[in-house]
């Protein structure tokens, strides 16, 4: 029987900046005169909807929609509450991960949910492709989180945040709670296999 984390997902009380787990992995923040809206498309419904129930949480109106490409998007309604969160993941136009930034459990559930994936025995947290200068500063973020990854995929599409190893995986796992309960959520979970 494993241990309750006291740093988890499941017992941290929803802020506005767990949402910065979407800025992590390829979502958007755009602000205007009407307030910042977050979002990102994902590649399963079970995750926008995931999502949109997360965002929820933090008292925030947010939404489902469908890209141009037919894929599934989770975004919040345009709200000044958001407008500092996005300050600090902007610099100039450009997205950048605030330095000495180290994500909660439920920033970290957000980020699983909008783009982790297993990887046999190990687990991935995708990374945004356009955002190549933010991919080592979040593999320190999840360091300083207890959660020591690899960088990999830096090449191609779907570079990714390889987390490896019983111990680690065990930390992600107590980190980011139970799966949502929505059809798909388990099988991209993370989880600690037979090691």
């Amino acid at each position: 029987m494993g241990q309750l984390s006291f740093f988890s997902a499941e017992t941290d009380e929803p802020v506005f900046d767990d949402l910065a787990g979407l800025l992590a992995a390829h979502g958007q923040s755009v602000r205007s005169a009407a307030g910042t809206r977050v979002s990102v498309v994902v590649t399963e419904s079970w995750r926008a909807e995931a999502l949109v129930a997360e965002m929820r949480a933090t008292g925030l109106d947010a939404e489902t929609a469908i890209s141009d490409e037919g894929n599934p998007i989770a975004r919040t309604v345009p709200d000044h509450r958001l407008d500092a969160m996005h300050s600090r993941w902007t610099t100039g136009a450009v997205k950048a991960m605030p330095a000495g930034w180290v994500p909660s459990p439920r920033a970290l559930r957000i980020w699983v949910i909008a783009a982790g994936r297993p990887d046999a025995e190990r687990y991935l947290l995708g990374l945004d492709p356009h955002d190549p200068e933010s991919h080592a500063p979040l593999a320190t973020a999840l360091m300083r989180a207890g959660i020591a990854p690899t960088l990999v995929g830096t090449r191609g599409h779907s570079p990714a945040l390889r987390v490896a190893g019983r111990r680690r995986l065990t930390r992600l796992v107590e980190n980011v709670g139970s799966p949502p309960e929505l059809s798909g959520a388990s099988a991209q979970w993370p989880s600690v296999g037979d090691f």
